[in-house]
C-alpha cells in the first residue's frame, strides 16, 4: 500500500487533529489504481511552519487554511505553485472572498472544504484528490516516457544506420576508384555484403513503424477472421531465401483449428519476428518447428529452434526495448533489438502471453497464447 503525504495547515488546533484522526484508518481505492492509498498526516499552525514542512517533506497534499496568522494561505498557495511542486492544493476556510477564490485558483488550487467539515466531506474531498494526484503523475510519467523513447529512437537511428552508411559507402568508393580490378564480377563480394547492409537497414525501419503502429493505431474495425496457418506459411515464405542460405529446415504442425478474431497486420508481426528470429539464431543445418495447437477458447503457439539458445541472464532483459544479446555467437547477428519487445506488445495488446524457454547450444522455444476472441 503506498502512502500519501498530507500536510494540514490551519491555526485551529481542533482542525488539524480532526484531519489526523479522520485520516489515520483510511485509505482509498480506484479500480484503475496499482495499489491502495494510506495517508501520512502531518501538521503546521501557521504559514511560515507550512513552508518549512513543505521544503523539507515536499507532502502530496497540502489542506490549506486561508486565514492564517502571519503570511497568508495564498501565499502559501503562491509559493508552492512559484516553485513547481508536485502537490495538490484544496483550501479549508469558513469564508473567502470572491478574489480570493480566484486568486487560489489561479494558483493551482484544485478544491474548497467548507469549515467545519464533516468526516465524509473531508474523505470524499481526500478520494477526488487523490485520483487526480494519480492521474496526473500517471500523465506525467507517460509524457517523460515519450520523450525516453524518442531519445532512444534518435540514437538507434544514429547508431544503427551510421555503420551500414560508412560500409556502403566504402564498398561504392572501392568500385568508383576500381580498386579490385575492371570487371563487373570483380566486386561480387562487396555487391552482397552492400545489399545485405540495406536489407538490415530496412529491417530496422520496418521495426520502427512496427512499434510506431502498435502503440498508435489500434482500430476494432481491423478485427477480422484470422487463419494463423495461413500467417505461419507466409511467414516461413518470407524468411525462406535466408533459412536455405543456413540450410534450416522447417516444421509446421496444426494441431486445431487455426482461426482467430484479430487484425492480421499484428498477427504478421508475431510470426515474421518469431520466425525470423528461429532461424537468424539458428545453427547451420538447424530446424524450425512450429506448432498451432488450443482449445475453444485460446489458440497456442509454439516455436520451437535448434539454435544457440539464451542464457538465464539474457532472458530477464529478452523483451526489453532496444535490447539486444551480446556475446561471441551474436556479434554478426544484426537486428534493431526491437523485435521480440514488439511481439511482446502485440500479444499483451490482444491480453495473450508469451514465454520463452531455453537451453544454451541446445535452442530456444517461444509459446504464445492468444484468446480465439478478442475485442481491443
Amino acid at each position: 500500500m503506498a502512502v500519501l503525504k498530507i500536510l494540514v495547515v490551519d491555526d485551529e488546533p481542533g482542525i488539524r487533529s480532526g484531519v489526523s484522526r479522520i485520516m489515520s484508518n483510511f485509505h482509498v481505492t480506484y479500480p484503475f489504481m496499482d495499489e491502495d492509498y494510506s495517508f501520512e498526516v502531518l501538521e503546521a499552525a501557521d504559514g511560515e511552519s507550512g513552508i518549512v514542512i513543505i521544503d523539507r517533506e515536499i507532502p502530496d497534499i497540502v489542506l490549506l487554511d486561508n486565514k492564517l496568522p502571519g503570511i497568508q494561505g495564498v501565499d502559501v498557495l503562491e509559493y508552492i505553485h512559484e516553485r513547481k511542486y508536485d502537490i495538490v492544493v484544496a483550501m479549508i476556510t469558513s469564508y473567502a472572498s470572491l478574489d480570493v477564490a480566484i486568486k487560489a485558483t489561479r494558483n493551482g488550487a484544485t478544491d474548497f472544504i467548507p469549515k467545519p467539515f464533516t468526516p465524509q466531506e473531508l474523505k470524499s474531498s481526500i478520494e477526488n484528490i487523490t485520483k487526480q494526484l494519480y492521474l496526473k503523475r500517471i500523465t506525467e510519467k507517460l509524457k517523460q516516457d515519450g520523450k525516453k523513447l524518442r531519445y532512444q529512437f534518435l540514437s538507434v537511428l544514429s547508431h544503427e544506420l551510421k555503420a551500414p552508411l560508412n560500409a556502403l559507402e566504402g564498398y561504392l568508393r572501392m568500385m568508383q576508384e576500381k580498386q579490385a580490378g575492371d570487371r563487373i564480377d570483380d566486386y561480387t563480394n562487396h555487391i552482397e555484403r552492400s545489399l545485405q547492409r540495406i536489407q538490415g537497414m530496412r529491417n530496422l525501419i520496418m521495426d520502427l513503424l512496427d512499434f510506431t503502429k502498435i502503440r498508435l493505431e489500434r482500430k476494432e474495425e481491423k478485427i477480422q477472421e484470422v487463419n494463423l496457418a495461413e500467417m505461419a506459411s507466409g511467414a516461413i515464405v518470407t524468411v525462406q531465401p535466408y533459412a536455405i542460405q543456413m540450410e534450416v529446415h522447417f516444421n509446421l504442425d496444426v494441431r486445431s483449428d487455426s482461426v482467430i478474431m484479430a487484425d492480421p497486420e499484428d498477427m504478421e508481426i508475431i510470426f515474421n519476428n518469431l520466425v525470423s528470429n528461429a532461424v537468424k539464431y539458428n545453427k547451420f543445418g538447424g530446424r524450425v518447428d512450429i506448432t498451432i495447437n488450443g482449445n475453444e477458447s485460446e489458440a497456442i503457439l509454439t516455436f520451437a529452434d535448434s539454435g544457440i539458445g539464451i542464457s538465464e541472464s539474457d532472458r530477464e532483459n529478452l523483451f526489453t526495448e532496444f535490447v539486444r544479446i551480446k556475446n561471441e555467437r551474436t556479434r554478426n547477428i544484426t537486428g534493431s533489438g526491437l523485435g521480440l519487445s514488439i511481439v511482446k506488445k502485440v500479444v499483451e495488446l490482444y491480453h495473450g502471453t508469451i514465454k520463452v524457454e531455453s537451453t544454451p547450444d541446445v535452442g530456444s522455444v517461444f509459446t504464445v497464447r492468444l484468446p480465439r476472441k478478442t475485442i481491443i
